[in-house]
């Protein structure tokens, strides 16, 4: 049997001997002679690079996303729901990537005996979907406003008098250490919310698909998702804020003030000198909280800005509204027809099933899944992207203080911590200050920080394995298929491991995402700086998307990624706006050169090169 590299025998990249020192102990492969049971288990399974959530190397503070949501997956999947053949999801780190391997159930009479604690837990959620989703929302603003009431505070020279005279018996060390525990516990906790209803929505889809494939062996996956497409979710509240804006811009007759000025501060100076730019502006205003906080990325990396971190954002994709308003066109997502045609199609596929109970199977698990798919998407909005921005932005405070004791030079320094070094850094920290010493960290952090991105920029110029380890016969874990877009026919083209000629590439295969077939202009956009960049008609090439993408989503005819399944982000947002897509195609964005004409075919996976630019 063929297989992937051993995970434990890739090499070190030159000049970053030591990174492991970065990452959590336990993210590291196992050389045998320290625990030969842990490194059998690593060496017999296949590791896949997550790029779908990490196409770039991970700063050593960002990877506490990946430990709270291998917490979350794995203890909800494991120990709360009892999902009857998936446990958790294991993960490690290589040269700054982050690997992942499904553990799944083995043991036919084990899966039988989690059904009923599954049926049973589960049921009790789908029963009362609405009520129980209505009470997480609460919950997860809760913690927001947690979140956003922390302040870290430097150390004073002396402490206040009301520590004495209030009996207070608590030091300002003492506070400081206590906020960012408070921090990072809050961390947890949202992403403990997050997976609360997240694998029910996941398990629905796929039992649907299920459920509909044995029924119709021959039906494609195509088909399914557009029997669910049509949604209506919260993630999309935020394009749909900046239309409004559009068209109210439009309504006063300010709109070509806000075309003329591109600089927020000055737009802002000038929509102030009428009544008109001033009823604009307040609602501007209204429309940022919570909606701007709404990242410029997938959230998960500290780089990823807000909307609310960069106006000018926003800005640019109101000009895009406003322009297509003033062209007399539609601004509006086609949900409404959207919902017409997978109604139609799910009558037309429910009329040739002739036996009652498939049918109402096919009906029941149809319908459970539009009940419960728009939380997969409206999650996003209040973790990755809310919580997200507004934590990244209070680490930032944290480590003013650090700057301010000389621990290193600039804010954006603290990045290259783990948040585990951070809590060591506190205490040298608080110790000296309390003691009225020079603390270590000023000789110590500086020097390590520069060794450190050094390490990173060479992480970044490595390209990682896509695969490692050994693979099945056949990927049949519908997770891995659903949402990162790992098949057996993707393994066996890794397994190739042929190098490729990006300049003579002529087709590329991936995952059929949403119908429809177009060719056009490909523009390649690897950074949401390079949005301004699109023209109408273009068909928007990239790695992944985001959530802050969707007003470009009004301009391009179709979009190609580099990662994902049908389950992925660029495929949901895709198949709402009726655009064909192609995604998990690996290869894409190098490949495909802007300018260069391609043909997009939604319905079966292929894209291929017409005329290179």
């Amino acid at each position: 049997m063929k297989k992937f590299k051993d995970p434990h025998e890739v090499e070190t990249i030159p000049g970053t001997e030591g990174w492991e020192r970065m990452y959590p102990y336990q993210y590291r492969f196992t050389p045998e002679s320290e625990d030969p049971e842990r490194h059998k288990y690593e060496k017999s399974r296949l590791w896949y690079w997550d790029g779908l959530h990490y196409p770039e190397p991970m700063f050593p503070f960002d990877i506490l996303w990946d430990e709270f949501w291998f917490l979350g997956l794995s203890q909800y999947n494991e120990r709360i729901w009892k999902i009857p053949p998936a446990r958790g999801i294991d993960h490690r780190i290589l040269n700054g990537y982050l690997y992942i391997t499904p553990i799944g159930v083995e043991d036919p009479k084990e899966i039988e005996e989690r059904i009923p604690i599954f049926m049973k837990r589960a049921g009790y959620y789908y029963e009362n979907w609405e009520k129980l989703y209505e009470k997480w929302k609460k919950k997860a603003e809760e913690t927001v406003k947690e979140l956003e009431a922390i302040e870290f505070k430097d150390l004073p020279e002396t402490e206040d008098d009301s520590v004495v005279f209030e009996a207070k018996g608590l030091s300002s060390g003492y506070e400081l250490l206590k906020k960012y525990d408070e921090l990072i516990l809050l961390g947890v906790k949202i992403w403990q919310y997050h997976f609360e209803f997240l694998n029910l929505g996941y398990a629905a889809y796929v039992t649907f698909i299920d459920t509909a494939q044995k029924i119709f062996p021959d039906i494609s996956l195509q088909t399914l998702t557009k029997m669910v497409s049509g949604i209506d979710v919260i993630m999309y509240k935020p394009d749909r804020e900046l239309a409004r804006l559009a068209k109210l811009a439009v309504e006063l007759g300010i709109d070509d003030v806000i075309m003329k000025y591109h600089d927020k501060d000055q737009l802002f100076q000038e929509l102030e000198k009428s009544n008109e730019g001033k009823k604009w502006l307040d609602e501007f205003e209204k429309a940022r909280y919570p909606w701007f906080y709404i990242s410029t990325g997938t959230g998960w990396y500290h780089h990823h800005k807000s909307w609310n971190d960069d106006l000018n954002i926003p800005l640019a994709s109101i000009r895009m509204y406003i322009e297509k308003l003033k062209k007399g066109e539609d601004i509006e997502k086609p949900t409404e027809k959207l919902q017409e045609e997978r109604d139609k199609l799910a009558k037309e596929y429910m009329a040739l099933i002739k036996d009652e109970d498939e049918r109402k199977a096919f009906e029941q698990n149809l319908m459970l899944s539009r009940r419960v798919f728009p939380y997969v998407e409206e999650h996003l909005f209040y973790v990755e992207h809310w919580f997200h921005s507004v934590f990244w932005n209070k680490v930032r405070d944290l480590s003013k203080i650090f700057v301010n004791w000389g621990f290193w030079e600039d804010v954006e320094d603290i990045w290259y911590l783990n948040r585990h070094e951070i809590k060591r850094a506190l205490w040298d920290l608080v110790t000296a200050w309390a003691t009225g010493i020079k603390p270590r960290g000023p000789s110590y952090w500086p020097k390590e920080i520069k060794w450190r991105k050094e390490v990173y920029q060479k992480f970044k110029e490595w390209q990682p394995y896509p695969a490692l380890g050994v693979p099945p016969e056949k990927v049949t874990e519908p997770f891995t298929i659903v949402l990162w877009g790992i098949t057996t026919e993707r393994m066996e083209e890794w397994l190739k491991g042929e190098a490729v000629d990006l300049d003579k590439v002529t087709e590329i295969k991936g995952v059929p995402a949403s119908p429809g077939v177009v060719e056009g202009k490909a523009r390649v956009i690897l950074d949401v700086n390079e949005l301004d960049q699109l023209q109408d008609g273009e068909i928007l090439v990239c790695s992944t998307t985001s959530p802050s993408w969707a007003p470009a989503f009004s301009k391009i005819k179709a979009a190609v990624a580099d990662v994902g399944g049908v389950m992925c982000h660029a495929a949901i947002v895709c198949r709402e706006y009726g655009l064909p897509a192609v995604v998990g195609t690996g290869i894409a964005t190098k490949a495909i050169k802007t300018g260069d004409k391609i043909r997009v075919n939604g319905d079966t996976g292929l894209v291929e090169i017409l005329e290179r630019a």
